[in-house]
């Protein structure tokens, strides 16, 4: 007990290491609220989630997650036929990094969307996962 008084700066030091070396892992999994991509397949595959692509068509064409539909973030308001009908239908939103689509998150949800969620780290985290990616022409 004696060396932890007298040494209360070096206890000190260790927990605040311990946690910088814990935060990015406690970080990482919330990611702005959104599902992680194993989330994201569970939820196309039991629920019928519609996967909306809030990238630029050039971004999309050079890669998008395997059916998903394209709505650029800018026509997202106008974009009428090519959102579902069905408004609580689950949509989740996706673009390069994911920070395009949390924002599409409220702009939907301001047109009547119930169940919206961005995927969390984006295209990135899909390709990180090893799941499918289309190509198309631009």
């Amino acid at each position: 007990m004696k060396f932890l008084i007298d040494n209360w700066y070096l206890v000190l030091a260790a927990f605040v290491s311990g946690g910088l070396l814990v935060w990015p892992a406690l970080t990482r999994g919330s990611r702005a609220g959104g599902v992680t991509p194993a989330q994201a397949v569970m939820m196309i595959n039991r629920e019928k989630a519609v996967v909306v692509d809030v990238s630029e068509p050039r971004e999309y064409a050079a890669g998008h997650v395997a059916g998903s539909r394209n709505v650029p973030l800018a026509n997202l308001e106008s974009a009428g036929k090519e959102l579902p009908s069905n408004k609580a239908l689950p949509l989740i939103l996706v673009c390069a990094t994911g920070a395009r689509a949390s924002r599409a998150v409220a702009t939907l949800k301001k047109l009547g969307y119930q169940n919206v969620q961005p995927l969390g780290g984006g295209l990135a985290a899909w390709r990180e996962a090893n799941l499918p990616i289309e190509k198309s022409a631009a």
